[in-house]
């Protein structure tokens, strides 16, 4: 199972952007799609797959953190 989390764009560079998960950054290639930087995408297989609407990224990076947070506490 391949869990897909967004990040935030905060760079681009030709067809790359660089991609902000918090704790690392992550590059992918852009074949398609018109992104910019603060928009909220999800990566695999090292490409920009699918822009996240923002109040949607934000929720489910709260929710993963707080699984991760609980996952450390078991």
């Amino acid at each position: 199972m391949c869990l897909a989390v967004p990040g935030k764009i905060v760079s681009i560079k030709d067809d790359t952007a660089t991609v902000d998960y918090g704790e690392e950054k992550r590059e992918g290639k852009i074949l398609e799609g018109d992104f910019k930087e603060g928009d909220y995408v999800i990566i695999q297989g090292g490409f920009v797959m699918q822009k996240i609407p923002q109040k949607e990224a934000e929720a489910s990076l709260k929710m993963y953190q707080e699984a991760i947070k609980n996952s450390e506490h078991q």
